[in-house]
């Protein structure tokens, strides 16, 4: 078995990478297991350091529409690609131009590769739960169902909406098994904030137990859907070896989610740490408050469900995930 990761070194790539390194076998799409002989990381950053002296791990660096261009990816005998990389949300809707070169044209390019290999490889493709938007003068749907109008508010949704139809067209017409996931708001990630705008739904966590205050740029009531890493890494695996007659349609698949109120987490984090609670700066953002307003907050999974796939039942099992296996990063008293 021969895996691409693209993104693959980033904090959901380098988790996925590891966790189908430890069990060393797949079952893609039902069928019977095979041993992993490689993975593919493709990134512009280097992989981690246990990741780079694996012998079945191989990097290939730089731009992702470039090495499909030149050929160097994906592998002839790849079987299966997770397609993660992406520019994040605040990126795109900041330039639009990089938005639609990594998102847009790098899967349209990727998709093409997988077609030109004439092997119907598997993609599970990384879309979001931003393809669903608030529209202007309009309530949003409550709730968002696996079969809910995608309706984009951000340069971000618009375009991994634009993904997913891609999908299940060269799905459609047998160039590959398409598997489109749209994932949660992953919580708690650890290490540096990144560009998007749903950013803070960790940094608001993760930067108090730190011991450094953080700030909160949207208001106690706003909901929003929660996964943590190690339940979407095990989506993700799971849509991989789902059938075909247990994936279903080639739509988009909603992963399960917590629905959380921003003031639930940080209650959460006070019950948990009241020092660390006190660090929260209340302060509001209206650029951020107007893509994160625009994202549901009540999402139902019927269909990862019925893949026997789970959310977390409370944010503070989300908080208590991150110190578990954070333990170097929590500077704090945690009860």
């Amino acid at each position: 078995m021969n895996i691409l990761i693209t993104g693959g070194c980033g904090f959901v790539g380098a988790r996925l990478a590891r966790t189908l390194l430890a069990r060393n076998t797949l079952s893609l799409a039902g069928a019977a297991p095979r041993a992993i002989t490689s993975i593919t990381l493709a990134d512009r950053a280097p992989p981690p350091a246990d990741l780079a002296s694996d012998a079945r791990v191989r990097f290939v660096g730089g731009d992702l529409n470039e090495q499909l261009a030149n050929q160097s990816l994906p592998a002839k005998d790849t079987d299966v690609v997770f397609h993660l990389a992406a520019a994040v949300s605040g990126e795109c809707e900041a330039d639009f131009d990089l938005g639609m070169h990594s998102n847009f044209a790098a899967t349209h390019a990727l998709l093409e590769a997988c077609r030109a290999l004439g092997t119907k490889p598997t993609v599970v493709f990384s879309s979001s739960v931003a393809v669903f938007g608030k529209l202007p003068a309009s309530p949003m749907p409550d709730p968002i169902e696996d079969f809910t109008l995608p309706t984009p508010q951000s340069s971000y949704g618009t375009q991994k909406a634009i993904g997913e139809l891609m999908m299940a067209d060269y799905g459609r017409k047998g160039f590959l098994r398409a598997r489109s996931v749209r994932l949660m708001t992953v919580s708690v990630r650890p290490g540096r904030p990144n560009g998007a705008a749903s950013s803070f739904f960790s940094g608001m966590i993760r930067e108090p137990l730190a011991g450094v205050r953080a700030p909160v740029p949207v208001g106690p009531e706003v909901e929003h859907p929660i996964l943590s890493p190690s339940l979407t890494i095990t989506a993700l695996i799971r849509c991989a070896e789902a059938t075909d007659a247990e994936w279903g349609p080639l739509t988009g698949l909603n992963l399960p989610a917590l629905r959380c109120s921003v003031g639930q987490m940080a209650a959460a984090l006070e019950r948990i740490s009241p020092e660390a609670a006190r660090l929260l700066d209340w302060v509001p953002d209206p650029a951020i408050a107007k893509l994160v307003n625009s994202w549901p907050g009540n999402v139902h999974s019927g269909r990862a469900r019925a893949l026997g796939l789970s959310a977390n039942p409370d944010f503070e099992s989300v908080i208590r995930e991150y110190i578990r296996e954070n333990p170097a990063a929590v500077k704090l008293p945690v009860r």
